[in-house]
């Protein structure tokens, strides 16, 4: 050991001898090589004590793995059970994925496809000249195995590659441009069956807010488990699932949000994991699982994970500084630097690793923070961590006869080992076995009716427990139609009661579809949910779509009603009982049509600063289109198409139609035909005699009470004459089902969930 620390030290003498600006305080400490008691300590300090590790006697008191000797070439970290058939194994080979330099970005580690002008934390090789490569590689050769019963574990610095290692593992990456291989039993992993008997956890908990964990959890089963296991079964499914996170307690209680008290952050924590890991996938992958826990939360997780892993499942997951205790749980560990592998084995291998390297871990150190710590040190120096990377593909040839000893060949094809890990109850399965994979492995566990029954029943609970936001909808709604009955109070049948008549119908329809923006952060917010639940088929689009519209549909009848009744008799609407009923039914379409293009923009546009600004501006436009401001007859011609396209436009006509099509009414009579002209300001014995001149010069007679103009003439004057009131109602209940086709095409387009 010695030996080898004299020859590192040889060829990399800046690792012997670091500048004062590139080391940390009191480096000789760092760089000596420990003596026989200090590295028999070390030994000693990385095996884990099952007793010493939770005294509580609480729900998370797990078996620990037993620890190994310390070398990569150890396969049975994790501590098999004696007799045990390990039927799973998960290999990826040199996995290789690069992304075009972006000059402004992000992280560029595992986030997005956006990618940062590279930082100093981020070098593996030299610092690059003004020749760099437009490319840069966020995994670069890295390979690993997992297997059945055991966590694997993904460590680095931010923007070391952990998330873009889980997503290409998860088939997030497009295998076009994922180079290597991922295997499982030796054979590819196609998307369908990698969906089936896997599952994801992204690290922001996407939960709905009102629904308590039970609740939660037993939807997750209604969406996951097949339709032919019984209600009972499946409420047992879910009452063992709560005692295996150990959320008892909170069983009964609420996620909750900033407005909402509700579980803690390490309970939500548990709960997004449960409701993935419903089906009892045989793979479980988790992006930071920890993130944002404090050290007594972040043990607990991880104690589930170890569980689930113990239950006959591959857990990988990505985790940034874990602790001491934590380091214990896991059965295998890979550290990366800008995509490359710095090291890959046990944890308890790891202060032999960095002893051999020269750079021992010290007794009363954390041996995670002491190797994040260094990998940091040599990031900042001249060469990077090329060193480090090439010491561990050194190191790894070293222990190969011993990797190739103990190395592990499935006994079965993945097909019998999936039918094989059914049996003993992976996937909570309720198919025939012994028809093999493709009966008992479906792409969704429920047709498309129950998917969209329990969406449609879950939303509504979770709409429910918010009144909230149903109130304030209905309050803009009922003071926006009192403020218009004041303001339009009994309007008379003159020239003038005509205009304002235009005025109040275009007003009021345009206020629907400004009301409907106040929904899109409710959409939204669904809509991450969605993605989370979608993206290992959970359910189909189209029952989402769906039991969205369906749920959204009562409160628009409750919205109309309520603007109808608040408008409709104060301002003096002709048309009776039969003109009431239309006025509603194109109120109550005008929200159809626009809770549909809301919901539609809420599939295109993830942002609601961005939303509301595309909304308020594209209503503008419908609105200044629809025929109030200027009349369709007086569109310039290379406008007209936007004319057809306003939403305000069909409801705007469908109830002028109402209001003016009907016999038997009169807005201009005798001298009435001379207001709205500078003819109106005349005397009225001046207008009287006006009148008669006109009536000898055309040949009829007109009075004082003769009618002049009736509704239909208000209609041709307005340029209303194409369509009836019953096409436009239709047309705009019409656009309402378009936008929801266009929502679902959008959240098929927009939800690969796979980086390019």
């Amino acid at each position: 050991m010695h030996a080898m620390a004299r020859a590192v030290h040889d060829r990399l003498p800046f690792l012997a001898s670091p500048e004062p600006a590139l080391a940390p305080p009191a480096p000789a400490e760092r760089r000596r090589n420990p003596s026989l008691s200090e590295m028999l300590s070390l030994v000693s300090a990385a095996t884990v004590d099952p007793a010493g590790t939770d005294d509580d006697g609480s729900v998370f008191s797990l078996p620990m793995p037993q620890s190994a000797p310390a070398g990569v070439g150890d396969n049975n970290a994790g501590g098999e059970a004696p007799g045990r058939t390990i039927q799973f194994r998960l290999a990826f080979t040199d996995l290789t994925y690069s992304v075009r330099r972006a000059r402004h970005g992000g992280d560029g580690g595992g986030g997005g496809l956006c990618l940062p002008v590279q930082r100093r934390s981020d070098r593996v090789t030299a610092a690059p000249d003004a020749h760099a490569p437009r490319t840069k590689a966020l995994l670069a050769g890295v390979s690993g195995e997992a297997k059945e019963g055991e966590i694997l574990a993904v460590m680095g610095a931010s923007g070391s590659g952990k998330s873009t290692l889980i997503d290409a593992l998860a088939n997030r990456i497009s295998r076009d441009a994922l180079k290597g291989s991922v295997t499982l039993n030796g054979e590819p992993l196609t998307g369908n069956i990698l969906k089936s008997m896997s599952a994801y956890v992204m690290q922001d908990d996407l939960l709905f807010p009102m629904l308590t964990v039970t609740e939660t959890l037993s939807f997750a089963a209604d969406f996951r488990l097949p339709r032919s296991l019984c209600a009972a079964k499946k409420r047992a499914r879910v009452h063992a699932l709560i005692d295996q996170l150990g959320l008892r307690a909170a069983a009964n209680t609420i996620i909750g949000d900033e407005g909402h008290r509700g579980v803690s952050g390490g309970e939500r924590r548990r709960v997004s994991i449960g409701t993935d890991i419903i089906h009892d996938p045989i793979l479980l992958f988790l992006d930071e699982p920890t993130s944002g826990l404090d050290s007594t939360s972040a043990f607990m997780v991880v104690k589930v994970l170890r569980r689930i892993a113990e239950s006959g499942s591959i857990v990988i997951t990505s985790i940034h500084q874990p602790s001491q205790r934590i380091l214990g749980l896991l059965d295998r560990l890979i550290l990366l630097s800008g995509g490359h592998t710095v090291f890959s084995g046990a944890p308890s291998a790891l202060p032999t690793y960095f002893a051999e390297f020269g750079f021992p871990v010290p007794d009363d150190e954390n041996r995670a923070e002491f190797a994040l710590d260094l990998i940091r040190e040599l990031e900042a120096s001249p060469t990077g961590t090329k060193p480090l990377a090439d010491f561990h593909r050194t190191w790894k040839l070293m222990h190969a006869a011993r990797d190739d000893a103990a190395a592990w060949a499935p006994t079965m094809s993945l097909k019998e080992a999936i039918s094989a890990s059914i049996s003993r109850g992976k996937l909570v399965s309720g198919a025939d076995v012994s028809s093999g994979e493709a009966a008992s492995m479906h792409t969704y566990a429920n047709p498309f009716w129950v998917e969209m029954k329990v969406l449609t029943k879950r939303s509504a609970i979770n709409t429910r427990r918010m009144p909230e936001l149903f109130l304030i909808r209905l309050g803009a709604v009922v003071v926006t139609g009192a403020i218009l009955a004041t303001v339009f109070f009994k309007l008379d049948q003159s020239p003038k009661g005509a205009q304002e008549r235009l005025g109040f119908f275009a007003f009021a329809m345009s206020t629907m579809f400004y009301t409907c923006a106040d929904a899109l952060p409710v959409f939204l917010q669904e809509r991450y949910v969605f993605l989370r639940e979608t993206a290992y088929g959970a359910y189909r689009h189209v029952s989402y779509v769906l039991s969205n519209a369906i749920v959204s549909f009562p409160p628009l009848v409750v919205l109309s009603l309520a603007f109808a009744l608040t408008t409709f008799f104060a301002v003096g609407l002709a048309g009776g009982a039969s003109g009431f009923a239309f006025y509603t039914l194109a109120i109550l379409a005008s929200f159809w049509a626009g809770s549909g293009f809301v919901t539609f923009l809420s599939g295109v546009i993830p942002h609601v600063m961005i939303g509301y600004t595309v909304v308020v501006a594209i209503l503008a436009y419908f609105l200044l289109f629809s025929g109030f401001f200027i009349n369709r007859d007086r569109i310039p011609a290379y406008w007209l198409w936007f004319h057809y396209l306003s939403l305000v436009k069909y409801p705007f006509e469908g109830v002028l139609q109402n209001e003016f099509a009907r016999g038997g009414e009169c807005f201009v009579r005798g001298a009435q035909i001379f207001d709205n002209s500078p003819l109106g300001a005349l005397p009225e014995a001046v207008k009287e005699r006006v009148l008669a001149s006109i009536s000898s010069a055309l040949g009829v007679g007109i009075g004082a009470d003769t009618c002049v103009a009736t509704g239909r003439s208000v209609l041709r004057q307005a340029a209303v004459t194409q369509l009836g009131k019953w096409e436009c109602l239709l047309v705009t209940a019409a656009w309402g089902f378009f936008f929801r086709i266009l929502f679902y095409f959008s959240l098929v387009l927009g939800s690969k969930n796979k980086r390019r």
